[in-house]
């Protein structure tokens, strides 16, 4: 099943729902998001979702990070996006954050 990205599609609700509900100091990733919005094997679009958000979105974006722990950013992206989980207590090791220690969906 194609998903569009739209941000007005029923794809982008479920998903903005999801990213919402992920509490302060909780990480997931983005197949996990994907599942839980509905659309499991949709990690990419959810990717590519987040990189429609307009700036000053109020969704927590920080809070979604690859399977592997690694930030979907680069550079000062990535380390804003570390900054601001670090803020709410997730701790990065050597560039990755542990889904064991800081998973939403455990």
């Amino acid at each position: 099943m194609p998903v569009a990205v739209d941000p007005q599609s029923e794809f982008a609700h479920a998903v903005y729902q999801v990213m919402g509900a992920i509490p302060s100091g909780r990480v997931a990733s983005y197949g996990q998001v994907a599942a839980q919005a509905g659309f499991p094997r949709h990690a990419r679009f959810v990717g590519r979702l987040m990189g429609t958000l307009p700036r000053g979105s109020q969704l927590p974006w920080w809070r979604i990070i690859r399977g592997d722990g690694r930030s979907g950013m680069t550079g000062a992206a990535a380390q804003r996006q570390f900054d601001l989980l670090a803020n709410e207590g997730v701790v990065a090791i050597n560039g990755r954050i542990s889904f064991r220690h800081y998973g939403a969906f455990r």
